[in-house]
């Protein structure tokens, strides 16, 4: 009869694996209820990194600005061309040197040319410097490699329809920006004190419940439907 075999470290053989006492580690991290809470892990979503601002491919203003150079570089470079191989020069473009040789520095004309030409590049710069889709609000990242974005449009109607919802409202009417949402309501029974304090709970889940990267600050005003005739 042989004999049991043995916890041992041959191949094939059962390995015990070692036990580790709680009370006999050290606490390397916090638990959970000592550690700062996070809004991520309390609304049971994770964070993945930042939620940027959407950017505008802003594809007709480029359009539109590279169309108008290349037009004005072909008439250029064919009046340079032409002049190149013995022919006069096309008629706008002496007019065009001989009014600029000829016009004084203040003169009205200049002025204005200037300042279109200096608001112009104002507005080019301010397009290539901006992100853009100011009504595509960023909502939070629950993927690295995800990003979701929410229609003011639709952010308004959500918190329309959960104010309507709440007893004695008749009527409700959401402004929706970046950082701010203006709710104007109307209630046409209970007092204005309690239709006020259930909107702000009703509010203040819904715009959580839009999963917004910055969640807006909501701006309520309840008031008394206007007396008709």
């Amino acid at each position: 009869m042989s004999e049991p075999q043995g916890f041992g470290t041959e191949e094939g053989s059962t390995r015990r694996l070692p036990v580790v006492d709680p009370a006999t580690e050290p606490d390397e991290a916090p638990s959970r209820a000592e550690r700062p809470p996070d809004p991520h892990e309390e609304s049971g979503t994770p964070d993945h990194g930042r939620a940027g601002r959407f950017w505008s491919t802003r594809r007709v203003p480029a359009g539109i600005v590279a169309l108008l150079l290349l037009l004005l570089a072909g008439i250029f470079l064919y009046d340079v061309a032409a002049v190149r191989a013995g022919r006069p020069a096309l008629g706008w473009r002496r007019e065009l040197a001989r009014q600029l040789a000829e016009r004084p520095l203040d003169d009205i004309w200049v002025l204005v040319g200037a300042s279109v030409a200096a608001a112009l590049g104002l507005w080019l710069l301010l397009l290539a410097l901006t992100p853009g889709l100011r009504r595509l609000l960023p909502m939070r990242r629950t993927h690295q490699d995800v990003r979701a974005g929410l229609h003011r449009d639709a952010a308004a109607a959500v918190l329309r329809d959960r104010a309507v919802e709440v007893p004695g409202v008749q009527a409700a009417r959401v402004r929706m920006r970046r950082r701010r949402a203006r709710v104007r309501a109307q209630s046409h029974f209970r007092e204005l004190d309690d239709v006020r304090a259930d909107l702000d709970g009703v509010l203040d889940d819904a715009v959580r419940g839009l999963g917004l990267a910055r969640p807006p600050a909501v701006s309520l005003r309840v008031a008394r439907p206007g007396r008709k005739g």
